[in-house]
């Protein structure tokens, strides 16, 4: 199981590395400015379905239905199911395509008028990637009905790999339809992918047919968890439309610096599942002693990598984008990100201490208010502070998260919080105060330096901490 899971991890990894390269290239083709942001406003759709269906929640609600047959009637069900998420990837691509127009203005509001026709086309093109995203995220649940999870996680990978080689290839010469048909191409690759082993697995061609309680079925059991996964896009939206307002690059960046934090979250993730997975086998009395022990170890996992990410955020910058213009406010973001990414990192267990107990509506109620709480101050934040303003009020709904998962559990007092919080603030606290305005500037010797005080920090902290260690009730 362990050296499944650490495969997996690797290839998610791989995944992960892959789709920084993109943005990378990206921004190294064609700079941090107007029209890297109009590529992206065209892309924020479709890569927002992506990563709804990435993060799982459509591909668990299809997986209890396709546990629920029996063997027979999943070759069956598996059949009407593909026609009808073919269907519905159809209809979602012409509605994009058709009304371009209206959701490159209702994403990007800001973008300057003479963007406005390509950013459109673009968007028209990258529209045809949702039927094959679809059908790649429902083709996976069989393959993961039998522990087979390796070819899905390989999604991520075949997605990102041929835009990688594409800007790879062409740099300053590629061009948006281009680049748009490229995603296409990968979107199709990644669903090809899965077809020899779900036929295999039971999808017959015979079987591919409409069947309207199949429809309907589908549509009472994912509609409550995309309106989960719509309202956290939402916000991303909101982000999107006053970026487009703050000038040239600032969608880029933001972008970049959201996917350089999820690096370290891969970690994290596989500690979590772990961990709920425990607390899921355990009695209400044994819960308590693992969210404590979690919550050390989150800690240990996010705050040197928060600190290293601190401290290196110029080299970081400087090494990945010599010399090109719009990308000097990247740092700040990310120091401002690295302490979003500690508390991220205890939110998402302390979800998990209800999810145990089979609670998932206290968890959705705290993050819906520290949503909200963001969207508030995001505008008014963005127009004091910039950019830096809208990291603000990201940091600002994760507290307001926190805050309201710890007092509806009554966990204040018993989750060791003062020693969590002394922890991680001491550490980033004298890394920004006292480390960051002596830190060298040469890039290399900045990032080997940061790299060497985040090592340091996770020493530190593990003896400190003692996350190994059970924790006494």
């Amino acid at each position: 199981m362990l050296g499944s899971a650490g495969l997996l991890t690797l290839v998610t990894l791989l995944g992960l590395v892959a789709g920084l390269g993109r943005e990378w290239l990206l921004v190294a083709s064609w700079g941090a400015g107007a029209r890297t942001d109009g590529f992206l406003i065209a892309l924020f759709i479709p890569e927002a379905l992506r990563i709804i269906l990435a993060g799982g929640l459509l591909s668990s609600a299809w997986m209890a239905l396709y546990q629920e047959r029996s063997e027979p009637e999943r070759v069956a069900w598996l059949g009407r199911v593909t026609f009808c998420v073919g269907l519905l990837g159809l209809v979602l691509a012409l509605v994009l395509s058709f009304g371009a127009e209206w959701w490159v203005r209702l994403v990007g509001p800001g973008l300057a008028p003479q963007l406005r026709p390509v950013t459109q086309e673009a968007l028209q093109i990258l529209a045809w990637t949702v039927p094959g995203l679809l059908l790649q995220a429902l083709w996976s649940v069989p393959l993961q009905a039998q522990g087979r999870f390796l070819l899905a996680g390989l999604s991520s990978l075949v997605y990102n790999l041929p835009v990688v080689i594409y800007l790879a290839l062409h740099q300053a010469q590629s061009l948006e339809p281009s680049l748009a048909w490229t995603f296409v191409v990968a979107s199709v690759a990644a669903a090809l992918l899965m077809v020899p082993a779900v036929r295999a697995h039971g999808l017959a061609l015979w079987a591919i047919r409409w069947h309207a309680p199949t429809v309907r079925e589908l549509s009472s059991r994912v509609g409550p968890l995309l309106g989960s996964a719509l309202m956290g896009q939402g916000l991303m939206l909101l982000e999107r439309m006053v970026a487009s307002y703050l000038g040239e690059g600032v969608v880029t960046v933001l972008n970049l610096a959201r996917k350089l934090v999820n690096l370290p979250l891969v970690a994290l993730m596989s500690v979590n599942q772990v961990l709920l997975g425990l607390m899921s086998k355990g009695a209400a009395a044994d819960r308590l002693p693992l969210l404590r022990q979690g919550l050390a170890l989150n800690t240990l996992v996010t705050t040197p990598a928060a600190v290293g990410l601190l401290l290196s955020a110029q080299a970081i910058v400087a090494l990945l984008f010599p010399n090109v213009q719009g990308t000097a406010i990247l740092a700040p973001l990310l120091g401002w990100y690295a302490v979003a990414l500690v508390l991220a990192g205890w939110n998402t267990l302390l979800a998990r201490y209800n999810y145990a107990a089979g609670d998932t509506r206290l968890p959705f109620v705290c993050e819906t208010s520290g949503n909200v709480a963001q969207a508030i101050t995001l505008p008014l934040l963005a127009w004091l502070y910039g950019a830096q303003g809208m990291a603000m009020a990201l940091l600002l709904g994760v507290l307001v998260n926190g805050g309201l998962l710890l007092h509806f559990n009554r966990l204040w007092a018993n989750v060791q919080l003062p020693t969590l919080v002394l922890a991680g603030g001491l550490s980033l606290g004298l890394s920004a105060v006292f480390l960051l305005p002596w830190w060298p500037t040469a890039p290399l010797i900045r990032l080997a330096a940061s790299s060497a005080a985040g090592l340091f920090c996770l020493l530190a902290l593990a003896a400190w901490l003692k996350p190994w260690k059970p924790v006494p009730a």
